[in-house]
Formats: structure tokens, C-alpha cells, sequence
């Protein structure tokens, strides 16, 4: 049955429904019961928003969640900068349909739209169809990568130069992490996470999401008193009052999220590349941790790292296929490493390489094993060398979840990260880093910048080997940003191996400190323009610059 004449039945049976029951009215005594009107079961409804992810100069994933089991439509129509339809050989129209959504996947569903002309605005609706037809409609924008550095092979722009409204060839972009963590969630008093009003008001192109995506580990009451006597006040729900650790649970952190209204905003018409770190799942993790956390009643890390995992994927807009959840990604509900680094083409600008330095990693120690141990594992050492070497962009942004040469600690002595707290000769996940480096020296790779978030704090760090003990790499920026809804912490100490300067650094006043007054949470903004400069800037949850740089391409 089409579209049209399903509607056209309901539309028909419900008319002939009421003027049988209007005869019947008329014609029985004023004594008797009105007849039953039969009930019209609900629309699908799109409860937690839209999001778009990993978007490059043709391609674009499409994702959303229904409210039950339905087939997800997107419709797709290019817009200029003003909101108004493209036409004649610039129009571009394409309804795609999609997989089902089911019960296994939480209703989640994604679709990869290809063969998009680069530099162009969409118009985007997406919408989930059952047997009771199609259901509530959501409205979003993104736009494609530019396709050359002047535009003229962007439909956008040649629009443009032919006297439609105008379009660039230039691009921006935000990075941050760390969402609703510390117990400090979604407190509507203040506005809720502001963070991301504050980067949607940047108007960017994509944002980075650089981990911790949500707070597994850490429980959300109704009520926190904070350190200066202010009450602070959750938005709360079933799944975020403990620690997760079931599938349900660690999907709930998700929906918890998307409960923010500034959120599901920005993510309707700001693409997303997501990557995750450790609290998907728990504090710290690695690959065969058993925790001793009174707080689980399952303590195999392995187990709820697939739990994670899965509930992560399903709600991120991420392209890969060999990335994307499937039966027996997790075989028997046991962690499996399954590739989420990623290379995210951003036209002759920028390409993004997407790290997962959390996957493949080794057991936290002191860090200072006389031998390679892993932070990345080889094969996506192998993947970022190669990829690297091979891109031809201006620029190439390694999108880390962990810092270089921060100290990061787990407990006394162990580390998270791969800076081991001795500023002498690279040792255990240092080699694997000096090694990758080395790689971009011998290539001749230049223009490279690290981004991240992870530590609370935003900071700039400009690595040289004349500060160094390790030398046999070629100068490079790192730039750190965050938290964007979560408590305020460092800064940290550095580990001098890779000879780090801290050119800049801010942080809350005190560890933990809420997000109330937005001063102590940050996101990072970068601005490519049409010249090339890579021109970076920090700024807190108010919008307000903190600090800038502006990078010339070598």
C-alpha cells in the first residue's frame, strides 16, 4: 500500500467512523451510552533528536532514535547559506530509506548517504515509517566538505558566483569532551549544558567529539551541594542513579544526554565525529582490568566494555563499516577489538585522523617498561603512519582522546596516558608515540597538529626537540579543550620526553568545581580559512576567547 492511499484510508475510515457514530446518535434515545470510537495507535515519534556524523566532501552518516520499531526515511535538499532551495543544475532532492530500527539495536538506525556534491547545505528530515505509516518529522542542516580550496568544484559556491546567495570555501570546526561528568548533569536552572549553545552559536561546520562522550561511572543525584553553599539541580533519570553496568543502563547514559536541550540542537545541524575514551565504560579502563570497585557487582572490564561499546555505537553517527556494531562484534558478551580509528576527509584543506587510544591499550603501570607497550597497538600505528604519509591535505589534525606528554595518573603510581613521569628517553607507550613521530619526520610530513580534551582544562602546547630528550621528530602544536559539562581539574604536571612547552593553560579554581557559571569549561574553535592559516582559539562555556594562535602552513 503507498504512502498516499494508506493515508487516504485512514483519512476515509476515520470520516466514515464519525458520521456512523453521528447516526447512531441521532437516531438512539438521550439514555443511551455514546458508541466507542476505536483508537488510532500513536505516530513514531524521534524522542532523543537527529544527529548527522563523519561528514566529507560526498558522504554524510544520517542517525536518529524511534520511539519503537520502524524503517527510518531521510530526505535530503540542498540549500544555500540562507536557508532557501538550490535550483536548476545546482538543486540536489534524495529520499533514501534506510535499515530498520528494532528493539536490538535500542531503535536506533543510521544511514550512509553517498555520491553528495561537496561544499553544498542540506536540508535534512529524518523520520521513522511503521504499518501505521510515516511519524513525526525532524528538521537539521549539515554541509558536505569543500571539494577545492577556491570552491569552483562546490555547487554552494558556483551558486554564488553566478548570483545566488553567498557560500565559502572555508571551514571551521569546535572540539571539546567530557559531557556530564562528576555528577554535574543536566541542571536546567542555569540554562542546562550551555557549553553547546555556545559552540553551536560558533556556527561550525563539524565538531569533535574527543571522548567521554558520557559518564558511565559516575552516578547523578537530583541534588548536589555545592562548595560555596548553592544547591545544584539534575535533571535525573532511572539509569544514570548508579554505576552502569547492564546494556539498558549504559544505554540510558546516552538518552540521559539528549535530554539537553542545547545538545540536540547543535547535533541537528552540526556534524558530529565522535570518538570515545574511558568512562563509555569505567574510570581508567583497560583491556582485561578487573575492577576493585565495591560499587559493581560485575567487575570483568571486559564485559562492560562491550556493554559500553555497543551502547556508544549505537548512538554515534559514525561511518566506518568495520566500525559499526554487528552480531558478534562481541562474541559471547566479551570485549572484542573492533577498528573505530578512522580518517575523516575534509577536502584539500583538512583531513582528520580519528585515534581510539583506548581499544588496544596495555595494562596501567609506572609506564616505564624498557620495551614498547601499547597505546595504540600496531596495526593502528601501522594505519596512522601510512594514512598520513599518504594524504595530500593542507593540514592533518590527529584527533587523540589522550594527551601526549601530560601527566595523567592512575593512583599513585600507574599512569593512563603514555607521559610515565621521567623526562629522559622515551620507555613503554612512549616508544610507540616516538616511533609514529619519527615516522612523520622521515616522510617529510608537515603541517600536523594534535587535538584532545580528557584532563579538564584547555591549554596550548608547542613540542620542539631542542626541549627534548627524545629529538628524531619535527615541531608540533597541541591543543587541549575541555570539559564541556563536567567538573573543572589541573593543570597538570608535564613529562618532558617529547620537550613540551606550555604556551598557555587555564583551569577551574578548584578540583571538581561545577559548570555553573561556565568560566571553568571550554571548547576549542578552529577557523580554516581560504588563505590557509590555521587560526585556533580557546574559549570558556560563555563564548568567551581565552586564548589564540594563529599556525602558518609550511
Amino acid at each position: 500500500m503507498t504512502d498516499l492511499s494508506r493515508r487516504t484510508l485512514v483519512k476515509t475510515s476515520l470520516a466514515s467512523i464519525a458520521l456512523a457514530g453521528a447516526a447512531t446518535a441521532s437516531a438512539a434515545p438521550a439514555s443511551a451510552a455514546p458508541a466507542a470510537i476505536p483508537l488510532v495507535r500513536k505516530r513514531l515519534t524521534l524522542p532523543t533528536g537527529i544527529a548527522t556524523g563523519d561528514v566529507t566532501t560526498d558522504s554524510a552518516v544520517l542517525w536518529s532514535r524511534a520511539s519503537g520499531p520502524g524503517r527510518i526515511t531521510a530526505t535530503l535538499r540542498a540549500i544555500d547559506n540562507a536557508g532557501e532551495l538550490l535550483r536548476g543544475r545546482y538543486g540536489f532532492s534524495r529520499v533514501i530509506q534506510g535499515p530498520l530500527a528494532t528493539e536490538d539495536s535500542d531503535f536506533t538506525a543510521k544511514i550512509h548517504a553517498r555520491g553528495l556534491p561537496a561544499g553544498t547545505r542540506f536540508a535534512l528530515e529524518l523520520n521513522f515509517e511503521d504499518e501505521n505509516g510515516p511519524g513525526e518529522a525532524v528538521r537539521g542542516t549539515f554541509r558536505t566538505a569543500p571539494g577545492s580550496l577556491n570552491g569552483a568544484n562546490d555547487g554552494g559556491a558556483q551558486h554564488a558566483r553566478e548570483g545566488g546567495r553567498p557560500s565559502s570555501s572555508s571551514q571551521s570546526f569546535v572540539w571539546t569532551g567530557d559531557t556530564a561528568g562528576q555528577g554535574w548533569g543536566i541542571n536546567e536552572d542555569i540554562g542546562g549544558m550551555r557549553g553547546y549553545k555556545a559552540m553551536h552559536d560558533t556556527n561550525p561546520d563539524f565538531f569533535i567529539h574527543s571522548g567521554d562522550t558520557v559518564y558511565a561511572d559516575g552516578p547523578i543525584a537530583a541534588t548536589v551541594a555545592e562548595k560555596d553553599g548553592q544547591v545544584w539541580r539534575n535533571i535525573v533519570t532511572e539509569e544514570v542513579a548508579k554505576v552502569a553496568e547492564t546494556l539498558k543502563e549504559y544505554r540510558g547514559r546516552h538518552r540521559y544526554n539528549s535530554l539537553d536541550a542545547n545538545m540536540r540542537a547543535m547535533f541537528a545541524d552540526v556534524p558530529v565525529i565522535a570518538q570515545w575514551d574511558d568512562h563509555e565504560t569505567t574510570n581508567n579502563w583497560y583491556p582485561g582490568e578487573i575492577l576493585d570497585d565495591p560499587r559493581y557487582t560485575e567487575r570483568n572490564v571486559n564485559v562492560l566494555a562491550a556493554r559500553g561499546r555497543q551502547a556508544w555505537q549505537e548512538n554515534m553517527p559514525i561511518a566506518d563499516s568495520a566500525a559499526l556494531w554487528r552480531p558478534g562484534t562481541f562474541d559471547g558478551g566479551q570485549y572484542q577489538p573492533a577498528r573505530i580509528f578512522r580518517k575523516i576527509s575534509r577536502g584539500p584543506q583538512l583531513d582528520i585522523f580519528c585515534l581510539d587510544m583506548r581499544t588496544f591499550k596495555s595494562t596501567n603501570t609506572d609506564g616505564k617498561e624498557p620495551y614498547a607497550t601499547n597505546i595504540l597497538g600496531q596495526e593502528q600505528v601501522d594505519w596512522l603512519i601510512k594514512e598520513v604519509r599518504k594524504s595530500k591535505a593542507m593540514w592533518k589534525v590527529i584527533a587523540a582522546d589522550l594527551p601526549l606528554g601530560i601527566i595523567v595518573p592512575d593512583g599513585a603510581v600507574n599512569q593512563e596516558s603514555l607521559a610515565n613521569r621521567d623526562p629522559g628517553a622515551p620507555l613503554g607507550r612512549e616508544l610507540e608515540i616516538a616511533g609514529v613521530l619519527s615516522a612523520f619526520k622521515r616522510d617529510g610530513v608537515k603541517n600536523i597538529v594534535w587535538l584532545t580534551a580528557d584532563v579538564h582544562y584547555c591549554a596550548a602546547h608547542h613540542y620542539s626537540p631542542e626541549r627534548a630528550s627524545f629529538t628524531d621528530f619535527d615541531p608540533f602544536w597541541e591543543f587541549v579543550a575541555g570539559p564541556i559539562n563536567a567538573g573543572s581539574f589541573g593543570p597538570n604536571d608535564m613529562d618532558g620526553t617529547f620537550g613540551p612547552e606550555v604556551v598557555f593553560s587555564k583551569a577551574g579554581r578548584f578540583p571538581g568545581e561545577s559548570p555553573r557559571d561556565g568560566e571553568n569549561q571550554y571548547f576549542g574553535h578552529v577557523d580554516l580559512g581560504s588563505d590557509g592559516m590555521f587560526n585556533v582559539s580557546l574559549r570558556n562555556a560563555n563564548g568567551g576567547v581565552v586564548f589564540s594562535k594563529s599556525l602558518t602552513p609550511a
